[in-house]
């Protein structure tokens, strides 16, 4: 009886111990997210990466499509002949969204940065996602992120800063949405 009773005080303190681990890692994780957040915001990721709501105002990120990039379905006009490396050309152009770009690279879409896990970045890992922000390639080793992504700014933040941006897009809502490849200069 004794030893039954002794080992249902230590199943209870086990719990008890579990809960709290939990509720701290709890904690830390809404820090993390909210850190997360807040890196984002401050970074501007949403100026490229969402889509905008034309307002009496003026372009208002979308809400419903936040993070999404670049939308697949968005037809570009064609990018006027001022635009290039000449000194005395336009250096660099944006559609209405600010979801694509052209300049002497070429164009470039805006990524879609939601978990979704065909179209955007839920099979990444945290990992992954540090080595492409510290290389500027996508996935570390592939092609160069190309203008206006300022990854060269994202490498100088920390692993813990890194991860927590990378943990508040993946619990970002996933919204499948499959952006173009970049296309190369004419």
């Amino acid at each position: 009886m004794k030893a039954a009773f002794g080992m249902a005080g230590l199943v209870c303190i086990s719990l008890v111990a579990s809960h709290g681990a939990l509720a701290q890692t709890s904690t830390a994780a809404k820090g993390q997210l909210r850190r997360g957040e807040y890196l984002v915001g401050y970074g501007g990721c949403g100026d490229c990466h969402t889509p905008k709501l034309m307002t009496p105002s003026g372009p208002v990120p979308d809400k419903a499509r936040l993070l999404s990039g670049h939308q697949a379905n968005e037809r570009l006009p064609p990018v006027p002949a001022e635009v290039g490396p000449d000194p005395n050309k336009w250096g660099a152009i944006t559609n209405a969204n600010l979801t694509a770009w052209a300049g002497p690279w070429g164009i470039s879409f805006a990524a879609n940065l939601t978990p979704d896990a065909q179209t955007g970045m839920g099979s990444w890992t945290p990992e992954l996602f540090i080595r492409t922000m510290r290389t500027g390639r996508h996935f570390g080793v592939g092609r160069p992120l190309l203008p206006p992504m300022p990854w060269s700014n994202a490498a100088g933040l920390t692993d813990q800063d890194l991860k927590a941006v990378f943990a508040y897009l993946k619990s970002l809502q996933p919204i499948q949405n499959q952006v173009p490849q970049p296309l190369p200069p004419k």
